[in-house]
């Protein structure tokens, strides 16, 4: 009798376990315990690409090195008063929108017709609601659209003038196109088109099947978008990305940055995901989502889902770039298969951490 009694107490506990498995994130998985009071987490990227030591001057290094600790800070300072991840993600953002030396924003990169073409997208994991831009000339800070998409309009993607006109009537800042002309970019756009022109040019372009060059080969893609993921007070996950494009860029091109699930994903049963690199083989292989799904569905941890898709998926596929990613217990994975990626992040005391390469 007491054995029997025994049995069924020992059902009733792992009844219990597996009610509360089924209500919490991963159905159907047995989790013991988690964090009651999730820890908050922020990290940043500037961008994957050819970024090698001695590519830059040690001033100019200085420079990246300032402006990513001004934005991973600004936005992990948000997190301690109590904002949203939302909140952190478009604050941090919007700092590497407004300096020259990223390709999103202010810096960013010059089209085949010599304009800037602006692409931006962010994602709330709690609700797995997003909004994204794509083609814009006119806005100032494109991720701030992208959240004023997600949260104010029944959609998930507006572009061009469409997005624009939204932008004006939501009172977002708007400017003339020529804020976002700098000389470097435009410089780096005169370079391409010469090497073009010339009979014995090694310009490539990219190819539509899955096995074309290295993307960090290309003049055209040496540096690339921003981005930012971030874990709130509460627990909630978000991600945000933001960019110039592809220097010398057909007209109309978009790439994995506004496309939910490509370059932006978050969810709170697992991570978030912002990325960099070589936006056609990002969105053929939902590289965002992707790494999402491995967690999801094989428990991987989340470096390994991170390399797993970086460093095995889009290698072989011919593809090069980077991620950052934030799991829902503020466990942080950064992976690149280029030279080099801008990131930063704050570390279990509080402290920010800046690499390059």
């Amino acid at each position: 009798m007491k054995k029997s009694l025994t049995v069924i107490a020992t059902l009733v506990l792992l009844t219990n376990i597996c009610v509360v498995a089924q209500k919490g994130d991963k159905p159907g998985i047995v989790q013991l315990q988690g964090p009651q009071n999730p820890m908050l987490g922020f990290v940043i990227h500037g961008g994957a690409g050819v970024i090698s030591k001695g590519s830059l001057t040690p001033e100019k290094e200085k420079e990246f090195r300032a402006k990513l600790e001004e934005a991973v800070l600004a936005g992990y300072r948000a997190l301690q008063a109590g904002k949203s991840s939302l909140d952190a993600v478009e604050i941090a953002i919007r700092i590497m929108e407004d300096s020259p030396l990223f390709n999103a924003g202010k810096g960013a990169v010059f089209t085949h017709d010599g304009k800037n073409e602006l692409d931006a997208s962010i994602m709330n994991g709690k609700d797995l609601s997003a909004g994204s831009v794509a083609g814009l000339r006119h806005v100032k800070n494109p991720i701030t659209l992208a959240r004023a998409v997600m949260e104010k309009s029944p959609h998930v993607m507006m572009i061009g003038e469409g997005a624009e006109k939204f932008a004006a009537e939501q009172k977002i800042e708007l400017v003339d196109e020529k804020y976002f002309w700098t000389q470097h970019r435009w410089d780096a756009l005169q370079e391409v088109l010469k090497e073009e022109a010339s009979p014995r040019s090694n310009v490539q372009s990219p190819k539509p099947g899955l096995h074309g060059g290295k993307a960090s080969e290309l003049p055209s893609n040496r540096f690339g978008t921003v981005g930012a993921v971030a874990l709130d007070k509460d627990g909630n996950l978000a991600s945000g990305t933001s960019t110039g494009g592809m220097t010398n860029k057909k007209y109309g091109r978009v790439g994995d940055a506004p496309i939910i699930g490509a370059g932006t994903y978050a969810n709170n049963a697992t991570c978030a995901v912002s990325g960099t690199g070589w936006g056609e083989y990002f969105i053929r292989l939902t590289v965002a989502r992707d790494i999402s799904a491995l967690m999801e569905y094989t428990a991987l941890p989340v470096q390994y889902a991170a390399d797993r898709v970086i460093k095995t998926k889009l290698q072989n596929a011919g593809g090069d770039g980077g991620v950052i990613v934030l799991d829902k217990f503020g466990n942080i994975g950064m992976s690149f298969n280029s030279e080099g990626m801008y990131r930063a992040y704050i570390d279990k005391d509080g402290k920010p951490v800046v690499a390059i390469y």
